[in-house]
């Protein structure tokens, strides 16, 4: 799921200072640099999902951080489904006057952006989205972050426990597979943004443990507890020694520790699942509802974005990641810190190979316009590492390479 970001922008510089009458006489709300900014926040379920509770929980953080520059609290819709129900919750938060509305989830674009276009002094963000790039409306922005690299260090953590279980003897013959240990991933569906996900995560443990595997089941839906746990369950039942997921419930947590399977969680820390769990990582969406928010009140333009897209990093505060085990974080900051100076890349082409090559070349579909092609070539060579470029040419994943090693179950 996913959310997406607009600032008045003028053209090269400065805010868009055009007000504008949308559709059925709705007119949005002109804003003025240095008055307080009204907030609403569009969200696909409410905060029983753990991932919309994370956006939740971010603009809660990010409101008590701008204090008197918000305009009162801001309003939040829950339970929006991706449908024309966004624009007309869109619409609503227009009326109430909103400056600026966030969306959470990948289905909502279309209808922000419809928003966008008929509220043109209205910003509109949106979480995950892809077409702010190529849209060419000014109101109308997108955001991720490299939630990627949050995902490798989680991964990293797990191989360190997993490294520890079989140096112990605690593996059984049936988590092994060609001499191989297994792994598991519970993926929504096989969209960049997943296979990008599970791909870091599986690097991440790799690097601790050489001789690993994984399958990857899909459930088809951002959110569906049973789905989630029943993949959970297969990947258990096929031998995962060791699971994560890319889903928003607790189904697949709560499942791994019905099978006694560890995991690595997504989101929100999930300590009560019990002695399975290992840690987790998210993207912690603060950071950037207060970069919107305080470029809109200096008159700017949404710092650090680049085409109407704007990613987050480890460096700005929002790749979150965390371990139960505190002297594996202490290693696994250090890690960090090397991501963090690019001395260490997530997509290393020296540490994957597809087809039993390293890749070379790789055209990435970076422009959503439609055609489903790859125009970008993303394999760069930066201080002598040669690399997927990841999340550079736009806020949104676009890693959808099938690597050696792992298995789409159902795909």
């Amino acid at each position: 799921m996913k959310k997406q970001t607009r600032i008045l922008l003028a053209l090269s510089a400065g805010l868009i200072t055009l007000g504008a009458a949308g559709c059925a006489g709705v007119n949005g709300a002109v804003y003025t640099p240095g008055n307080p900014v009204k907030v609403g926040l569009i969200c696909v379920h409410n905060d029983q999902s753990t991932y919309d509770k994370n956006f939740i929980d971010s603009m809660t953080v990010a409101a008590k951080n701008l204090g008197k520059k918000i305009d009162g609290n801001p309003i939040i819709k829950t339970d929006v489904d991706e449908t024309n129900d966004c624009y007309t919750a869109a619409k609503d938060l227009v009326k109430q006057g909103c400056n600026v509305i966030f969306a959470d989830s990948f289905g909502h674009e279309d209808f922000m952006l419809k928003a966008a276009k008929e509220w043109p002094s209205v910003t509109f963000c949106h979480a995950t989205g892809t077409k702010a790039k190529v849209a060419g409306v000014a109101n109308y922005h997108n955001a991720f972050a490299s939630i990627y690299e949050g995902r490798y260090l989680a991964g990293y953590a797990a191989g360190l426990d997993l490294q520890r279980r079989i140096a112990a003897g605690e593996l059984k013959e049936s988590n092994y597979r060609d001499g191989n240990v297994i792994l598991g991933y519970v993926g929504a569906f096989p969209y960049a943004e997943v296979v990008s996900g599970y791909t870091s995560w599986f690097l991440g443990v790799r690097e601790v443990v050489k001789n690993v595997v994984m399958d990857v089941t899909f459930t088809s839906s951002w959110y569906d507890f049973n789905a989630e746990k029943n993949g959970a369950r297969t990947l258990a039942e096929r031998g995962a020694a060791l699971i994560s997921q890319h889903a928003d419930s607790m189904g697949a947590p709560g499942e791994c520790a019905t099978m006694g399977v560890p995991n690595i969680t997504y989101n929100v820390p999930t300590p009560e699942v019990g002695k399975t769990y290992l840690g987790y990582s998210k993207i912690d969406w603060a950071p950037y509802y207060e970069n919107v928010v305080n470029s809109m009140f200096a008159g700017n333009g949404i710092e650090g974005e680049t085409n109407n897209n704007w990613t987050g990093t480890a460096g700005t505060g929002s790749v979150v990641y965390d371990c139960v085990n505190a002297q594996d974080k202490i290693l696994v900051e250090g890690i960090k810190a090397e991501l963090v100076a690019g001395t260490r890349k997530v997509f290393d082409c020296a540490k994957f190979t597809v087809d039993g090559k390293h890749l070379t070349s790789y055209l990435a579909d970076v422009d959503d316009d439609g055609t489903f092609t790859g125009e970008t070539e993303a394999i760069v060579t930066q201080g002598g590492i040669t690399f997927f470029n990841e999340s550079a040419y736009r806020s949104a994943p676009y890693f959808d390479i099938k690597i050696d090693g792992i298995a789409q179950l159902n795909n």
